[in-house]
């Protein structure tokens, strides 16, 4: 006897979020190909961009403003020392906290990944008008507004 399934009316293909998260994997994807000759990855860019933005931070202080646990950020940053992006010093005020900066390499390659994560933000958005995209951005706000509260 064959059990006949019930439909639910669920098509996740004829849903935004279907291709929100395609298109998010595919994004991230050619990000992590493009960044990879630089040594980069894509979880490394907050860190970077933050210590770009305010120079060497402490590691707790680089935690609140990435917005990550403490043990995600302590292995993170041992990746990214290893790849030779930042270093760790005892902080001087504090021999038990550690200031994170930017390596002169770290430095160097940011215009670099910049430009090739706007050559992959073009490749995404190539035949999408300047008005599809203000919308598509606008509309995709609300999204993350709306999951945020």
């Amino acid at each position: 006897m064959q059990v006949k399934k019930k439909k639910t009316g669920w098509a996740p293909e004829a849903t935004p979020t279907f291709w929100v998260n395609q298109a998010s994997r595919l994004i991230m994807r050619r990000f992590e190909e493009r960044l990879r000759p630089y040594a980069f990855g894509v979880a490394y860019l907050p860190v970077v961009f933050a210590l770009e933005e305010s120079g060497p931070l402490l590691q707790k202080n680089l935690v609140d403003q990435v917005g990550v646990e403490q043990p995600t950020m302590t292995a993170l940053l041992a990746r990214m020392e290893r790849d030779g992006i930042v270093r760790r010093n005892a902080d001087t005020s504090d021999g038990r906290a550690q200031r994170i900066s930017l390596t002169t390499k770290g430095k160097s390659r940011i215009s670099e990944v910049k430009a090739a994560m706007l050559d992959v933000v073009e490749q995404a958005l190539a035949g999408v008008s300047q008005r599809e995209r203000n919308v598509l951005t606008g509309s995709l706000r609300k999204v993350v507004q709306n999951l945020s509260e």
